[in-house]
Protein backbone atom coordinates (compact mmCIF):
# COMPACT_ATOMS: atom_id res chain seq x y z
CA UNK A 1 0.00 0.00 0.00
CA UNK A 2 1.29 3.37 -1.07
CA UNK A 3 2.33 5.54 2.02
CA UNK A 4 0.20 9.15 1.87
CA UNK A 5 2.45 12.02 1.28
CA UNK A 6 1.37 13.81 4.86
CA UNK A 7 2.37 10.60 6.37
CA UNK A 8 5.64 10.35 3.77
CA UNK A 9 6.49 14.01 4.49
CA UNK A 10 7.13 13.60 8.71
CA UNK A 11 8.49 9.85 8.46
CA UNK A 12 10.85 9.96 5.91
CA UNK A 13 14.49 10.53 7.10
CA UNK A 14 16.60 13.71 6.64
CA UNK A 15 20.00 14.52 6.04
CA UNK A 16 20.99 17.70 8.47
CA UNK A 17 21.74 20.06 6.05
CA UNK A 18 17.32 19.24 4.94
CA UNK A 19 16.71 19.88 8.11
CA UNK A 20 18.41 23.18 8.99
CA UNK A 21 16.63 23.97 4.96
CA UNK A 22 13.13 23.44 6.41
CA UNK A 23 13.70 25.29 9.71
CA UNK A 24 15.52 28.16 7.69
CA UNK A 25 12.24 28.78 5.50
CA UNK A 26 9.80 28.37 8.54
CA UNK A 27 11.61 31.11 10.17
CA UNK A 28 12.23 33.22 7.03
CA UNK A 29 8.38 33.28 6.78
CA UNK A 30 6.65 32.56 9.86
CA UNK A 31 9.04 33.06 12.36
CA UNK A 32 9.26 36.90 10.35
CA UNK A 33 5.47 37.53 10.86
CA UNK A 34 6.76 40.91 12.61
CA UNK A 35 8.47 41.77 9.55
CA UNK A 36 6.55 41.69 7.10
CA UNK A 37 3.36 43.54 9.25
CA UNK A 38 6.04 46.23 9.64
CA UNK A 39 6.78 46.47 5.61
CA UNK A 40 3.30 45.57 4.04
CA UNK A 41 1.01 47.65 6.56
CA UNK A 42 3.04 50.57 7.73
CA UNK A 43 5.33 51.32 5.38
CA UNK A 44 4.48 53.29 2.00
CA UNK A 45 5.69 52.66 -1.64
CA UNK A 46 6.04 48.61 -0.89
CA UNK A 47 2.36 47.69 -2.68
CA UNK A 48 1.58 45.44 -5.58
CA UNK A 49 4.05 43.66 -7.14
CA UNK A 50 6.90 45.56 -6.51
CA UNK A 51 5.91 44.94 -2.66
CA UNK A 52 5.21 41.08 -3.38
CA UNK A 53 8.59 41.10 -5.20
CA UNK A 54 10.40 42.75 -2.16
CA UNK A 55 8.71 40.56 -0.06
CA UNK A 56 9.70 37.11 -1.58
CA UNK A 57 13.64 38.23 -2.28
CA UNK A 58 13.66 39.91 1.58
CA UNK A 59 12.27 36.00 2.73
CA UNK A 60 15.20 34.11 0.54
CA UNK A 61 17.79 36.86 1.65
CA UNK A 62 16.92 35.86 5.42
CA UNK A 63 16.36 32.33 4.73
CA UNK A 64 19.98 31.90 3.38
CA UNK A 65 21.07 33.68 6.35
CA UNK A 66 19.90 31.63 8.92
CA UNK A 67 20.94 28.86 6.96
CA UNK A 68 24.17 29.88 6.59
CA UNK A 69 24.31 30.07 10.59
CA UNK A 70 22.57 26.59 11.31
CA UNK A 71 24.98 24.91 8.76
CA UNK A 72 27.28 25.45 11.88
CA UNK A 73 25.30 22.70 13.81
CA UNK A 74 24.18 20.43 10.94
CA UNK A 75 25.30 17.43 12.31
CA UNK A 76 23.32 15.03 12.70
CA UNK A 77 23.44 14.73 16.94
CA UNK A 78 23.05 18.77 16.90
CA UNK A 79 21.03 20.06 14.29
CA UNK A 80 17.62 19.04 16.46
CA UNK A 81 18.73 21.07 19.22
CA UNK A 82 20.41 23.88 17.60
CA UNK A 83 17.06 24.36 15.61
CA UNK A 84 14.47 24.13 18.34
CA UNK A 85 16.94 27.17 20.23
CA UNK A 86 16.47 29.20 17.16
CA UNK A 87 12.94 28.47 16.88
CA UNK A 88 12.07 28.99 20.97
CA UNK A 89 14.35 32.49 20.14
CA UNK A 90 12.29 33.52 17.09
CA UNK A 91 9.20 33.16 18.65
CA UNK A 92 9.54 34.95 21.68
CA UNK A 93 10.92 37.96 19.96
CA UNK A 94 7.59 37.46 17.44
CA UNK A 95 6.00 38.20 20.37
CA UNK A 96 7.40 41.15 21.95
CA UNK A 97 7.69 42.83 18.35
CA UNK A 98 4.32 41.93 17.45
CA UNK A 99 2.80 42.96 20.99
CA UNK A 100 4.62 46.01 21.45
CA UNK A 101 6.25 47.07 18.24
CA UNK A 102 9.89 47.02 19.96
CA UNK A 103 12.72 45.81 17.81
CA UNK A 104 16.09 43.86 18.90
CA UNK A 105 18.91 45.37 19.04
CA UNK A 106 21.68 45.37 21.49
CA UNK A 107 20.79 47.41 24.26
CA UNK A 108 17.17 45.53 24.15
CA UNK A 109 18.72 42.46 24.66
CA UNK A 110 21.24 43.66 27.14
CA UNK A 111 17.75 44.63 29.18
CA UNK A 112 16.66 41.32 29.06
CA UNK A 113 19.51 39.84 30.35
CA UNK A 114 19.23 42.09 33.61
CA UNK A 115 15.60 41.58 33.73
CA UNK A 116 14.76 40.17 37.26
CA UNK A 117 11.91 37.87 37.99
CA UNK A 118 9.12 39.49 38.83
CA UNK A 119 9.59 41.51 35.71
CA UNK A 120 9.63 38.26 33.20
CA UNK A 121 6.93 37.58 34.84
CA UNK A 122 4.78 40.42 34.06
CA UNK A 123 5.50 40.03 30.44
CA UNK A 124 3.86 36.36 30.67
CA UNK A 125 0.54 35.97 29.36
CA UNK A 126 -1.84 34.06 26.79
CA UNK A 127 -1.03 36.05 23.76
CA UNK A 128 3.04 34.62 24.74
CA UNK A 129 1.97 31.04 25.04
CA UNK A 130 -0.06 31.21 21.50
CA UNK A 131 2.65 32.54 19.70
CA UNK A 132 5.67 29.99 20.68
CA UNK A 133 3.17 27.21 20.41
CA UNK A 134 2.59 28.23 16.70
CA UNK A 135 6.03 29.86 15.81
CA UNK A 136 8.19 27.44 18.02
CA UNK A 137 5.36 24.59 19.08
CA UNK A 138 4.44 23.12 15.53
CA UNK A 139 8.10 22.54 14.26
CA UNK A 140 9.20 21.41 17.26
CA UNK A 141 6.61 18.91 17.62
CA UNK A 142 7.79 17.83 13.73
CA UNK A 143 11.50 17.93 15.09
CA UNK A 144 11.33 15.90 17.64
CA UNK A 145 9.75 13.24 15.77
CA UNK A 146 11.35 13.76 12.77
CA UNK A 147 14.40 10.55 11.66
CA UNK A 148 17.59 12.44 10.45
CA UNK A 149 20.17 10.72 8.56
CA UNK A 150 23.94 10.31 9.66
CA UNK A 151 26.78 11.23 7.52
CA UNK A 152 29.99 10.44 8.22
CA UNK A 153 32.38 13.03 9.76
CA UNK A 154 34.27 14.20 6.75
CA UNK A 155 31.56 13.83 4.49
CA UNK A 156 29.77 16.16 6.27
CA UNK A 157 32.32 18.83 6.85
CA UNK A 158 32.61 19.05 3.30
CA UNK A 159 28.76 19.46 2.45
CA UNK A 160 28.25 21.56 5.43
CA UNK A 161 31.06 23.65 3.73
CA UNK A 162 29.81 23.46 0.33
CA UNK A 163 26.30 24.48 2.11
CA UNK A 164 27.08 27.65 3.29
CA UNK A 165 28.73 28.94 0.24
CA UNK A 166 25.99 28.57 -1.63
CA UNK A 167 23.89 30.41 0.97
CA UNK A 168 26.07 32.90 0.87
CA UNK A 169 24.95 32.88 -3.02
CA UNK A 170 22.01 33.00 -2.70
CA UNK A 171 21.56 35.76 -0.58
CA UNK A 172 23.55 38.02 -2.94
CA UNK A 173 21.11 36.78 -5.68
CA UNK A 174 18.50 37.23 -3.52
CA UNK A 175 18.73 41.17 -3.45
CA UNK A 176 20.17 41.87 -7.00
CA UNK A 177 16.77 42.41 -8.44
CA UNK A 178 15.22 44.43 -5.60
CA UNK A 179 18.46 46.25 -4.59
CA UNK A 180 17.63 49.65 -5.27
CA UNK A 181 13.94 49.02 -3.01
CA UNK A 182 15.87 47.10 -0.37
CA UNK A 183 18.73 49.83 -0.24
CA UNK A 184 15.79 52.71 -0.03
CA UNK A 185 13.55 50.62 2.92
CA UNK A 186 17.23 50.36 4.98
CA UNK A 187 17.89 53.97 4.39
CA UNK A 188 14.55 55.42 5.32
CA UNK A 189 13.40 53.44 8.02
CA UNK A 190 16.37 52.19 9.97
CA UNK A 191 14.19 50.24 12.64
CA UNK A 192 13.30 47.51 9.96
CA UNK A 193 17.31 45.82 9.94
CA UNK A 194 16.14 45.48 14.07
CA UNK A 195 13.22 43.21 13.18
CA UNK A 196 15.04 40.70 11.23
CA UNK A 197 14.20 37.62 13.38
CA UNK A 198 16.32 35.94 14.88
CA UNK A 199 18.97 37.38 13.03
CA UNK A 200 18.50 40.79 15.31
CA UNK A 201 19.06 38.41 18.45
CA UNK A 202 22.26 36.62 17.05
CA UNK A 203 23.88 40.20 15.86
CA UNK A 204 22.97 41.82 19.60
CA UNK A 205 24.10 39.12 21.72
CA UNK A 206 27.49 38.93 19.22
CA UNK A 207 27.74 42.69 20.24
CA UNK A 208 27.51 41.91 23.60
CA UNK A 209 29.97 39.28 23.65
CA UNK A 210 32.49 41.17 21.60
CA UNK A 211 32.16 44.48 23.42
CA UNK A 212 32.66 42.63 26.63
CA UNK A 213 35.56 40.53 25.40
CA UNK A 214 37.37 43.94 23.75
CA UNK A 215 35.91 46.00 26.74
CA UNK A 216 38.42 46.15 29.32
CA UNK A 217 35.10 45.46 32.00
CA UNK A 218 36.99 46.30 35.42
CA UNK A 219 35.66 49.27 36.48
CA UNK A 220 38.51 52.13 36.83
CA UNK A 221 38.64 54.59 39.86
CA UNK A 222 37.52 57.90 38.86
CA UNK A 223 37.22 61.03 41.32
CA UNK A 224 40.71 59.58 42.58
CA UNK A 225 41.37 63.54 43.29
CA UNK A 226 38.04 64.05 44.64
CA UNK A 227 37.83 67.15 47.18
CA UNK A 228 35.20 68.59 49.07
CA UNK A 229 34.93 72.42 49.03
CA UNK A 230 34.31 75.00 51.20
CA UNK A 231 30.50 75.29 51.09
CA UNK A 232 29.60 72.13 52.85
CA UNK A 233 33.02 71.10 54.87
CA UNK A 234 32.66 74.43 56.84
CA UNK A 235 28.48 74.14 56.69
CA UNK A 236 27.10 74.47 60.76
CA UNK A 237 24.66 71.44 59.07
CA UNK A 238 25.47 68.67 56.63
CA UNK A 239 23.79 68.22 53.50
CA UNK A 240 21.80 65.69 52.66
CA UNK A 241 21.09 65.21 49.67
CA UNK A 242 17.96 62.86 48.01
CA UNK A 243 18.76 61.76 44.20
CA UNK A 244 15.12 59.99 43.26
CA UNK A 245 15.67 57.84 40.23
CA UNK A 246 12.06 57.55 38.36
CA UNK A 247 11.50 54.71 36.13
CA UNK A 248 10.04 55.28 32.48
CA UNK A 249 8.03 58.09 33.61
CA UNK A 250 7.19 60.68 30.86
CA UNK A 251 7.76 64.22 31.52
CA UNK A 252 4.33 65.13 28.86
CA UNK A 253 1.60 63.15 31.72
CA UNK A 254 3.08 65.35 34.40
CA UNK A 255 0.33 67.79 35.45
CA UNK A 256 2.92 70.61 36.94
CA UNK A 257 4.36 70.12 33.32
CA UNK A 258 0.93 71.46 31.91
CA UNK A 259 -0.71 67.87 30.96
CA UNK A 260 -4.43 67.91 31.16
CA UNK A 261 -4.93 65.73 34.06
CA UNK A 262 -3.80 66.08 37.49
CA UNK A 263 -1.71 63.34 37.85
CA UNK A 264 0.38 65.93 40.33
CA UNK A 265 -2.08 66.86 43.41
CA UNK A 266 0.68 66.91 46.29
CA UNK A 267 3.22 68.52 43.74
CA UNK A 268 1.10 71.24 42.96
CA UNK A 269 0.62 72.32 47.04
CA UNK A 270 4.95 72.37 46.59
CA UNK A 271 4.61 74.50 43.95
CA UNK A 272 6.24 77.73 45.58
CA UNK A 273 8.98 75.12 46.53
CA UNK A 274 9.93 72.89 43.52
CA UNK A 275 10.89 73.44 39.97
CA UNK A 276 10.43 71.20 37.46
CA UNK A 277 12.67 71.43 34.15
CA UNK A 278 10.18 70.90 31.53
CA UNK A 279 13.15 70.04 28.43
CA UNK A 280 15.09 67.17 29.90
CA UNK A 281 16.29 64.30 27.34
CA UNK A 282 17.24 61.06 28.70
CA UNK A 283 20.87 59.08 27.37
CA UNK A 284 18.74 56.05 26.52
CA UNK A 285 15.69 54.16 25.93
CA UNK A 286 16.10 51.37 28.39
CA UNK A 287 17.24 51.15 31.78
CA UNK A 288 20.35 48.96 31.22
CA UNK A 289 21.55 51.86 29.54
CA UNK A 290 20.15 54.90 31.01
CA UNK A 291 21.08 54.39 34.50
CA UNK A 292 24.38 53.98 34.22
CA UNK A 293 25.16 56.72 31.32
CA UNK A 294 23.62 58.85 33.92
CA UNK A 295 25.48 58.65 36.63
CA UNK A 296 28.75 58.50 34.55
CA UNK A 297 31.22 61.40 33.72
CA UNK A 298 31.26 60.83 30.32
CA UNK A 299 28.27 61.70 28.38
CA UNK A 300 25.36 59.59 25.67
CA UNK A 301 28.00 59.64 22.71
CA UNK A 302 31.58 58.76 24.88
CA UNK A 303 29.57 55.93 27.05
CA UNK A 304 28.49 54.35 24.05
CA UNK A 305 31.52 54.10 22.71
CA UNK A 306 33.49 53.65 25.77
CA UNK A 307 36.50 51.42 25.63
CA UNK A 308 36.72 50.55 29.62
CA UNK A 309 34.20 50.42 32.44
CA UNK A 310 34.48 53.02 35.33
CA UNK A 311 33.17 53.81 38.67
CA UNK A 312 30.31 56.08 38.50
CA UNK A 313 29.37 59.45 40.37
CA UNK A 314 28.43 57.89 43.95
CA UNK A 315 32.31 56.47 43.80
CA UNK A 316 33.46 59.61 43.39
CA UNK A 317 31.09 61.27 46.17
CA UNK A 318 32.71 58.72 48.22
CA UNK A 319 36.05 59.27 47.95
CA UNK A 320 35.43 63.02 48.46
CA UNK A 321 34.53 61.22 52.28
CA UNK A 322 30.42 61.53 52.13
CA UNK A 323 27.96 58.66 53.29
CA UNK A 324 26.33 57.13 50.26
CA UNK A 325 23.41 54.85 50.18
CA UNK A 326 21.73 52.96 47.12
CA UNK A 327 18.28 51.78 48.21
CA UNK A 328 16.29 49.94 45.12
CA UNK A 329 13.42 48.77 44.62
CA UNK A 330 13.92 47.62 41.14
CA UNK A 331 16.62 45.47 39.17
CA UNK A 332 19.64 46.39 40.72
CA UNK A 333 21.71 49.68 40.78
CA UNK A 334 23.83 48.31 36.72
CA UNK A 335 27.19 48.49 38.16
CA UNK A 336 26.04 51.94 39.44
CA UNK A 337 26.63 51.26 43.25
CA UNK A 338 29.01 48.30 43.13
CA UNK A 339 30.90 48.57 46.70
CA UNK A 340 28.39 50.92 47.80
CA UNK A 341 25.94 50.54 50.77
CA UNK A 342 22.88 49.07 49.27
CA UNK A 343 19.39 47.63 50.51
CA UNK A 344 17.15 45.69 48.42
CA UNK A 345 13.84 46.70 49.39
CA UNK A 346 11.87 44.74 46.45
CA UNK A 347 12.33 41.61 48.24
CA UNK A 348 10.83 42.91 51.74
CA UNK A 349 8.30 41.52 53.49
CA UNK A 350 6.88 44.64 55.04
CA UNK A 351 3.02 45.32 55.06
CA UNK A 352 1.11 47.35 54.19
CA UNK A 353 3.87 48.88 51.67
CA UNK A 354 4.39 44.99 49.85
CA UNK A 355 2.16 42.72 49.04
CA UNK A 356 2.09 39.19 46.53
CA UNK A 357 6.12 39.19 45.84
CA UNK A 358 5.47 43.11 44.87
CA UNK A 359 6.92 46.38 46.69
CA UNK A 360 5.21 49.57 46.29
CA UNK A 361 7.89 52.50 45.65
CA UNK A 362 6.84 53.72 49.13
CA UNK A 363 8.81 51.22 51.11
CA UNK A 364 11.93 52.65 50.29
CA UNK A 365 11.02 55.80 52.30
CA UNK A 366 9.87 53.39 55.41
CA UNK A 367 13.41 51.76 55.90
CA UNK A 368 15.54 54.70 55.46
CA UNK A 369 15.87 55.43 58.94
CA UNK A 370 16.97 52.35 59.63
CA UNK A 371 19.07 52.21 56.91
CA UNK A 372 20.67 55.62 57.13
CA UNK A 373 21.68 54.79 60.63
CA UNK A 374 23.77 51.74 59.41
CA UNK A 375 26.47 54.06 57.73
CA UNK A 376 29.93 55.40 58.88
CA UNK A 377 28.62 58.29 61.60
CA UNK A 378 31.99 60.38 60.33
CA UNK A 379 30.92 60.56 56.83
CA UNK A 380 27.51 61.38 57.66
CA UNK A 381 28.95 64.54 59.91
CA UNK A 382 30.25 65.63 56.50
CA UNK A 383 27.22 64.62 54.26
CA UNK A 384 25.27 62.25 52.93
CA UNK A 385 23.91 60.85 49.42
CA UNK A 386 21.01 58.44 49.04
CA UNK A 387 19.62 57.07 45.85
CA UNK A 388 16.17 55.80 45.95
CA UNK A 389 15.48 53.59 42.36
CA UNK A 390 11.85 53.21 41.84
CA UNK A 391 10.03 50.73 40.02
CA UNK A 392 7.81 53.74 39.37
CA UNK A 393 6.18 53.16 36.06
CA UNK A 394 7.58 50.09 34.69
CA UNK A 395 5.35 48.14 31.93
CA UNK A 396 3.55 46.61 30.82
CA UNK A 397 1.85 45.52 34.33
CA UNK A 398 0.89 49.69 35.08
CA UNK A 399 -1.84 47.99 37.42
CA UNK A 400 0.73 46.75 39.69
CA UNK A 401 2.79 49.50 40.41
CA UNK A 402 0.21 51.52 42.66
CA UNK A 403 -2.36 50.66 45.30
CA UNK A 404 -6.20 50.73 45.48
CA UNK A 405 -6.56 53.65 46.74
CA UNK A 406 -4.74 55.70 43.64
CA UNK A 407 -6.44 53.99 41.17
CA UNK A 408 -7.91 57.70 40.48
CA UNK A 409 -8.07 57.30 36.46
CA UNK A 410 -10.42 54.50 35.65
CA UNK A 411 -11.22 52.10 33.19
CA UNK A 412 -7.80 51.04 34.12
CA UNK A 413 -6.22 48.04 31.64
CA UNK A 414 -5.84 45.05 34.38
CA UNK A 415 -3.75 42.98 32.26
CA UNK A 416 -0.03 43.12 30.80
CA UNK A 417 -0.68 42.60 27.38
CA UNK A 418 -1.89 46.14 26.54
CA UNK A 419 -3.11 45.61 23.12
CA UNK A 420 -6.13 43.92 24.33
CA UNK A 421 -6.94 47.29 25.96
CA UNK A 422 -8.03 50.52 24.97
CA UNK A 423 -5.84 53.10 24.49
CA UNK A 424 -7.68 55.31 27.13
CA UNK A 425 -7.28 51.58 29.73
CA UNK A 426 -3.68 51.70 29.41
CA UNK A 427 -3.16 55.69 29.75
CA UNK A 428 -4.97 55.56 32.62
CA UNK A 429 -3.17 52.61 33.97
CA UNK A 430 -0.16 54.75 33.13
CA UNK A 431 -1.50 57.78 34.59
CA UNK A 432 -2.38 56.27 38.23
CA UNK A 433 1.24 55.28 38.26
CA UNK A 434 2.33 59.06 37.67
CA UNK A 435 0.25 59.48 40.38
CA UNK A 436 2.23 57.56 43.05
CA UNK A 437 5.11 58.75 41.72
CA UNK A 438 3.42 62.38 42.98
CA UNK A 439 2.35 60.64 45.87
CA UNK A 440 6.23 59.16 47.03
CA UNK A 441 8.02 62.88 45.76
CA UNK A 442 5.30 64.52 47.71
CA UNK A 443 6.19 62.19 51.12
CA UNK A 444 9.79 62.50 50.29
CA UNK A 445 9.89 66.06 50.53
CA UNK A 446 8.05 66.02 53.94
CA UNK A 447 10.59 62.83 55.47
CA UNK A 448 13.82 65.54 54.28
CA UNK A 449 11.53 68.35 55.81
CA UNK A 450 12.04 66.57 59.32
CA UNK A 451 15.55 65.75 58.87
CA UNK A 452 16.09 69.62 58.90
CA UNK A 453 17.02 69.55 62.78
CA UNK A 454 20.12 67.71 61.82
CA UNK A 455 20.51 68.13 58.14
CA UNK A 456 20.38 70.57 55.22
CA UNK A 457 18.20 68.62 53.10
CA UNK A 458 17.16 68.30 48.78
CA UNK A 459 16.22 66.21 46.39
CA UNK A 460 17.01 65.93 42.95
CA UNK A 461 14.62 63.58 40.88
CA UNK A 462 14.75 62.71 37.14
CA UNK A 463 13.62 59.21 35.38
CA UNK A 464 15.91 56.90 33.61
CA UNK A 465 13.87 57.07 29.92
CA UNK A 466 10.42 57.42 29.11
CA UNK A 467 7.36 55.45 27.47
CA UNK A 468 5.50 54.94 24.30
CA UNK A 469 1.76 54.10 25.25
CA UNK A 470 0.16 53.35 22.19
CA UNK A 471 1.28 55.83 19.84
CA UNK A 472 1.36 55.02 16.55
CA UNK A 473 0.75 51.35 17.66
CA UNK A 474 4.13 51.26 19.88
CA UNK A 475 3.87 50.14 23.56
CA UNK A 476 6.76 50.24 26.41
CA UNK A 477 10.54 51.30 25.29
CA UNK A 478 13.22 50.30 24.43
CA UNK A 479 13.30 51.80 20.35
CA UNK A 480 17.53 52.23 19.54
CA UNK A 481 17.89 55.56 20.64
CA UNK A 482 18.08 57.22 16.79
CA UNK A 483 14.72 55.81 15.65
CA UNK A 484 12.49 56.42 19.06
CA UNK A 485 10.01 58.87 19.46
CA UNK A 486 10.60 61.68 22.36
CA UNK A 487 8.17 60.16 24.26
CA UNK A 488 10.89 57.19 25.49
CA UNK A 489 13.44 60.19 25.73
CA UNK A 490 11.73 63.14 27.31
CA UNK A 491 11.62 62.55 31.37
CA UNK A 492 10.87 64.99 34.27
CA UNK A 493 13.44 66.15 36.31
CA UNK A 494 11.99 67.75 40.00
CA UNK A 495 14.26 69.89 42.43
CA UNK A 496 13.70 70.38 45.81
CA UNK A 497 15.66 72.15 48.63
CA UNK A 498 15.27 73.65 51.94
CA UNK A 499 16.72 77.01 52.81
CA UNK A 500 19.44 75.63 55.20
CA UNK A 501 20.97 73.86 51.68
CA UNK A 502 19.80 76.96 49.05
CA UNK A 503 21.95 78.88 51.96
CA UNK A 504 24.60 76.99 52.34
CA UNK A 505 25.37 76.60 48.89
CA UNK A 506 24.62 79.84 47.79
CA UNK A 507 21.78 78.67 45.39
CA UNK A 508 19.20 81.62 44.05
CA UNK A 509 16.34 80.34 43.88
CA UNK A 510 14.80 82.61 41.03
CA UNK A 511 17.81 81.75 39.15
CA UNK A 512 16.86 77.91 39.48
CA UNK A 513 13.26 78.80 38.87
CA UNK A 514 14.00 80.64 35.51
CA UNK A 515 16.31 77.17 34.44
CA UNK A 516 13.16 75.59 33.99
CA UNK A 517 12.40 75.21 30.26
CA UNK A 518 16.23 75.11 29.74
CA UNK A 519 17.24 72.13 27.43
CA UNK A 520 18.71 69.55 29.57
CA UNK A 521 19.96 65.76 29.39
CA UNK A 522 21.29 63.32 31.13
CA UNK A 523 24.88 64.24 30.54
CA UNK A 524 24.70 67.50 32.39
CA UNK A 525 23.74 64.74 35.94
CA UNK A 526 26.93 63.61 36.87
CA UNK A 527 28.32 67.71 36.95
CA UNK A 528 25.03 68.90 38.30
CA UNK A 529 25.15 66.35 40.74
CA UNK A 530 28.82 67.37 41.95
CA UNK A 531 27.99 71.00 42.00
CA UNK A 532 25.29 70.36 44.53
CA UNK A 533 27.67 68.79 46.84
CA UNK A 534 30.26 71.23 46.28
CA UNK A 535 32.83 68.81 45.14
CA UNK A 536 35.73 68.90 42.72
CA UNK A 537 37.48 66.26 40.74
CA UNK A 538 39.11 66.00 37.21
CA UNK A 539 36.22 64.70 35.79
CA UNK A 540 33.95 67.57 36.86
CA UNK A 541 32.87 70.16 33.85
CA UNK A 542 31.64 72.83 35.09
CA UNK A 543 29.47 73.54 31.37
CA UNK A 544 27.64 70.88 32.45
CA UNK A 545 26.82 71.66 35.93
CA UNK A 546 23.17 72.94 34.95
CA UNK A 547 23.25 74.98 38.45
CA UNK A 548 26.29 76.84 38.49
CA UNK A 549 25.49 80.15 37.20
CA UNK A 550 22.95 80.34 40.38
CA UNK A 551 25.48 79.84 42.64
Amino acid sequence: MKTPLFVAFFSRPRTPLQIAALVSLWIATVGNVALWVEIFRHLDGFTGWRGLALGVCFATFIAAAQFILLTLFAWASVVRWASMVFLVATAAAAHFMLSYRVVIDTSMITNVLQTDPREVRDLLNWRMVATLLVIAGLPIAWLALQPIKTVNLRRQSLLNLGASALGVVVMVLALWPVFQDFASLMRNHKHVRYLINPLNTVVAMVDIGVGRTERDNKQHPIGVNAKLGPRWSGAPKPPLLLLVVGETARADHFSINGYGRDTNPELAKLANEITSFKEVRSCGTNTAVSLPCMFSHLGRVAWNNREREHESLLHVLHRAGFAVLWVDNQSGCKGVCNGLPTVQTSDLNLPPHCNSGECLDTVMLAVLDSELAKLDPARRAKGTVVVMHQMGSHGPAYFKRVPDEFRHFKPECLTSNLQQCGREQVVNSYDNTIRYTDHLLASAVNWLKNQSATSAPAMLYVSDHGESLGENNLYLHGLPYAVAPDTQKHVPMITWWSTAFSDQLQLKRDCVSAKSKDTLTHDHYFHTVMGLMDTTATEYQPALDAFLSCR
